[in-house]
């Protein structure tokens, strides 16, 4: 694997968006003809954006602190530390983008079995 196949292969799965929302918006137009249920796929719909956005905050913060940890042992053992060549930023915006590739996913897989079933 080469330095870019870990924010390679999250993104990738951002492809299935499209798919994700065509199958997720029935489910959405049944919810708004019937104004008087909760509206569970719409709800989830929002709530996991937000679930996935925090984490992958988190996850990017976690591995740029690490890396930051790392920059004196990184320098003094006479590597370029990976906070100047960028491969700390690498590691980071593929933390970032795991969750969210995560529930794209997984909502793919989800939504797909519900309309063939």
């Amino acid at each position: 694997m080469n330095k870019w196949t870990s924010a390679g292969l999250a993104g990738g799965d951002f492809l299935l968006a499209p798919m994700v929302i065509w199958l997720r918006l029935p489910a959405m137009l049944g919810e708004a003809s019937h104004p008087d249920h909760w509206p569970r796929e719409s709800f989830r719909a929002v709530t996991e954006k937000a679930a996935a956005a925090a984490e992958g905050l988190a996850a990017a913060q976690i591995s740029m602190a690490m890396s930051m940890a790392g920059f004196w042992p990184e320098f003094l053992s006479g590597r370029v530390p990976s906070i100047w060549n960028g491969v700390a930023f690498q590691r980071s915006l593929g933390a970032a983008l795991r969750p969210a590739s995560r529930r794209v996913r997984a909502n793919y897989r989800r939504l797909s079995a519900k309309s063939s079933a």
